[in-house]
């Protein structure tokens, strides 16, 4: 019966898959510097790498900010999460998967009546801002280097685009290690506590605990989304904002990857604590708004004159919508699954 409501789950993985290669990989494809079928194996690779890995750190936010306790329940948070996403990839938008399932999360606690954690909500709403931001400022520095390095030393164009392609493949691995690590938890973090796997005890003392068997799943469910669907938004982040050259979407993809790694590992966060140095917070951030951020600061860059305002006020008008769209649909569900399929959706 788990299997059956974590179905919600492997479609709002699915969906997450769908949108959010673009974000890894959209800049690339759009900038004809890599083939689809290139960019779509190497994103399934590492996103499933990063989730099993990496994917603890972000979960343990979301959780503070709304513990789903009914296996119905969650199956609900999920779906409507991934309704959301999934209408927004239809209408071609690079949408938050992370505003989606935050606003389900608060509708399930609206509609059960637990507290809300406003120190999460807080945390997670302050990174929705920062995010752009800081991935926009990411990228311009980096653009300026690169490009300060380029005219130092004379990069012949031809070894430049073929430099630019390799690292394209470097930082396009990277940035889909980082979007497994940061976002499965949108995917599957409703679920860990009411999860029925048991350890899983391997070969040479190895073993499996039940948040990486969900991971894993959840990863797979965001690959399949990445080979069958994810074309339609790359073409968006890819061309629809503003024309990237090779090298600015070489940048473009280091900044958005560089900014989901900082939210999201635990390793940089105990060594800057280590350090005595101040820590961001583990929260799954938008990848849409990392390279979203990163495009629009390169094309400031410019002077800004070939951005097309009305593509990037449609994403941002998106990312307004989403988490009160999944905040509705969820709790419409929720009163339909208790009391017409009489299903527990939370225990008081």
């Amino acid at each position: 019966m788990f299997l059956f409501f974590l179905s919600s789950g492997i479609f709002l993985g699915w969906s997450l898959g769908a949108n959010d290669a673009s974000n890894v990989f959209g800049t690339a494809v759009g900038s004809r510097m890599l083939q689809f079928r290139t960019a779509a194996i190497l994103s399934c690779i590492f996103i499933v790498l990063g989730a099993v890995i990496s994917g603890a750190g972000a979960t343990q936010t979301l959780g503070q900010l709304g513990a789903v306790n009914a296996v119905a329940g969650a199956f609900v948070v999920a779906f409507a999460a991934a309704t959301s996403v999934y209408l927004m990839t239809l209408a071609r938008y690079p949408v938050s998967t992370s505003q989606a399932i935050v606003g389900a999360i608060v509708g399930w606690n609206i509609f059960s009546g637990a507290p809300t954690d406003s120190d999460a909500l807080s945390k997670i709403v302050m990174t929705w801002v920062a995010c752009p931001i800081l991935s926009g400022i990411v990228a311009v520095l980096s653009y300026k280097i690169v490009t300060f390095f380029i005219l130092r030393w004379k990069i012949h164009m031809f070894k430049l685009d073929e430099l630019t392609r390799y690292g394209l493949l470097l930082m396009g691995a990277f940035g889909a290690f980082a979007l497994g690590a940061n976002n499965i938890a949108n995917v599957v973090g409703v679920f860990l506590p009411v999860s029925p796997f048991t350890e899983i005890r391997l070969f040479g003392g190895l073993s499996v605990n039940p948040a990486q068997q969900l991971f894993f799943l959840g990863s797979v469910a965001i690959a399949i989304g990445v080979v069958t669907y994810s074309r339609r938004v790359m073409d968006t982040v890819g061309s629809g904002i503003f024309k990237l050259s090779p090298v600015m979407a070489l940048v473009a993809v280091w900044a958005h990857s560089l900014v989901l790694f900082l939210f999201a590992s635990q390793r940089l966060e105990h060594l800057l604590l280590h350090l005595g140095l101040p820590t961001l917070p583990l929260v799954p951030v938008s990848s849409s708004q990392a390279i979203v951020g990163a495009v629009v600061g390169m094309g400031l860059l410019k002077g800004g004159h070939n951005i097309r305002w009305r593509t990037v006020g449609g994403i941002a008008g998106s990312w307004v919508t989403t988490p009160i769209f999944s905040c509705l649909i969820c709790f419409i569900c929720l009163f339909i699954m208790q009391n017409v399929f009489q299903q527990i959706v939370y225990l008081p």
